[in-house]
């Protein structure tokens, strides 16, 4: 079922006199997975994101849905083994956008083929029967035949084991599209400007949208703040008059990817190295046609919506890429670069800069006034989160109690099985509804072509999709988050601005500029 996502009645319903059990403030992973799991519950629910769905960190992962292996060897077996678990839901509820994806663990020196392998079939056996595949240990030939593009010199062999990988920015537009069709309210471009304190309790969000100016109070029982990064912006709003200013519960870790032309890791394996020369990992991630190399992880002390890389960020991915890759990358290589804050959760009392020591679990808070946080965690835990975070407001009398569980086999908006997320975009990432796909005007006229296939991979009916069905706005939402290709070719996204704003002023009736996706395109092109 293709859910109805036209602005002006959703603007409508937002403005109804009415008291909603629960509103949701914050449209990444985490808020659209409890906006998702309440509306499936029969609650009735409203969520609203001030920028885009997925805007922030939930659309600049690695494109990675797993375990975490490194997690594993870090002995944080709760972790994995939740993970592992969600893992199977996500690739069964979304098999068009999440899929398993094999990788191999290259050794350089003679004992990492063993040691590695005995973990790796430590994570299948946490796996269980939800594994992907079992864990092999390979010769050298079979290590470069699977990673062609692997450095010969002084490789022992490898081993190979099963991860997912996945679109995030597009499963964040299928969760919030399937909680749509399950009753909820979900908003794009509409800020959370305020809350409404009665007696000391939360009871309800006032509201703006970006477009149209439209503001409106929402009466609700319960308010879930799941901002990501920005969560303590919203505790400020629950803030007292005259209280003493809390601590952040957020320290932000910077992880940055960069983008390079698949003919650097041809083939449909990843590659990871657990343990580079400073003990951090790397990832070398086939995806939609090009390789992801990354990532890093590095305090940030600020919270901007655009983060750009550090020099020194750039310097050891590219490095350490060139050594394992048998064509090393250089900075002229690089297609695009993006730029993910993750939300690590910041213990009472905690300073100073080491983010890998902070935990990567979530944590769900209940304040004095009934608001309801929940940050940290990764993408592949999201539903689980979701759960937690409605257990523990129907434990606190915030909701009425409703059984839970109804997400685990909740297939998305459009799930089939596609072609492998290896391959460049195209009709498949819409899987069931790639038949209302091409029965709109323009679903043979190609704006891009992948340049090595040739196959296309972003034509007009795309766009006209993106805004009937997507809720697309802005040049930006179509082409970072829509369609990927400010994530895999910025100069080329830039080359798209001009013909995708025509087809949006179409669309929505209205003038659409270019200017800020131009400087946006810029800066993801841009190495320092």
């Amino acid at each position: 079922m293709t859910p109805v996502a036209d602005r002006a009645a959703l603007l409508a319903r937002l403005q109804q006199p009415r008291e909603w059990d629960l509103a949701v403030i914050g449209g990444g992973s985490v808020g659209l997975g409890v906006a998702l799991d309440a509306a499936a519950r029969g609650l009735a629910v409203v969520l609203v994101e001030s920028q885009d769905f997925a805007e922030g960190t939930s659309s600049r992962s690695t494109k990675l849905v797993h375990g975490g292996v490194r997690y594993l060897a870090q002995g944080d077996i709760g972790l994995v083994r939740e993970a592992l678990h969600e893992r199977a839901a996500i690739l069964a509820n979304a098999p068009h956008v999440a899929q398993r994806l094999p990788f191999v663990m290259p050794g350089y020196q003679w004992w990492e083929r063993g040691f590695y392998g005995v973990g790796l079939k430590a994570y299948d056996a946490l796996a269980g029967s939800r594994g992907l595949g079992p864990t092999e240990w390979l010769s050298t030939r079979r290590t470069l035949a699977l990673l062609p593009g692997a450095q010969p010199r002084g490789l022992w062999g490898g081993v190979r084991y099963w991860d997912g990988q996945f679109d995030d920015a597009r499963l964040a537009l299928l969760l919030a599209r399937t909680a749509l069709a399950r009753g909820a309210l979900v908003l794009n471009h509409c800020a959370a400007t305020g809350l409404v304190l009665e007696a000391g309790q939360v009871r309800g969000v006032q509201v703006q949208d970006a477009e149209t100016g439209v503001q409106a109070t929402l009466r609700t029982r319960c308010v879930v703040n799941a901002a990501g990064v920005w969560v303590d912006a919203v505790r400020d709003m629950d803030q007292q008059a005259g209280a003493p200013a809390r601590p952040p519960m957020v320290a932000p870790s910077q992880g940055v990817h960069l983008v390079v032309d698949r003919a650097f890791m041809p083939g449909g394996h990843a590659l990871l190295v657990p343990k580079t020369a400073d003990g951090r990992v790397l990832f070398a991630v086939p995806w939609l046609g090009k390789t992801i190399l990354g990532t890093t992880d590095t305090p940030r002390h600020d919270l901007a919506r655009e983060p750009t890389p550090y020099a020194e960020e750039v310097a050891f991915i590219l490095g350490e890429a060139g050594r394992y890759l048998a064509r090393a990358p250089q900075r002229s290589d690089v297609r695009s670069v993006w730029v993910g804050l993750r939300p690590l959760v910041k213990p009472a009392g905690e300073e100073g800069d080491n983010t890998k020591a902070l935990s990567r679990e979530h944590t769900v808070i209940v304040g004095r006034s009934g608001l309801v946080t929940v940050t940290g965690g990764k993408w592949t835990t999201y539903r689980s989160m979701a759960e937690d975070v409605l257990d523990r407001a129907m434990s606190r009398g915030l909701l009425p109690r409703r059984p839970g569980g109804v997400t685990a086999r909740l297939p998305l908006v459009g799930a089939a099985a596609g072609r492998p997320l290896s391959e460049p975009p195209g009709e498949h990432l819409y899987g069931s509804e790639a038949a209302l796909l091409r029965s709109l005007p323009g679903a043979t006229n190609w704006l891009w072509r992948d340049a090595e296939t040739g196959r296309g991979a972003l034509s007009e009916a795309m766009v006209r999709f993106a805004v009937r069905h997507e809720m697309a706005r802005s040049v930006a939402d179509v082409l970072a988050r829509r369609c990927r290709l400010l994530f895999l070719d910025a100069a080329e996204a830039a080359r798209q601005a001009a013909p995708v704003a025509a087809i949006l002023a179409e669309e929505l009736g209205r003038e659409v500029e270019t200017a800020s996706f131009l400087a946006l395109a810029a800066q993801y092109q841009r190495l320092p």
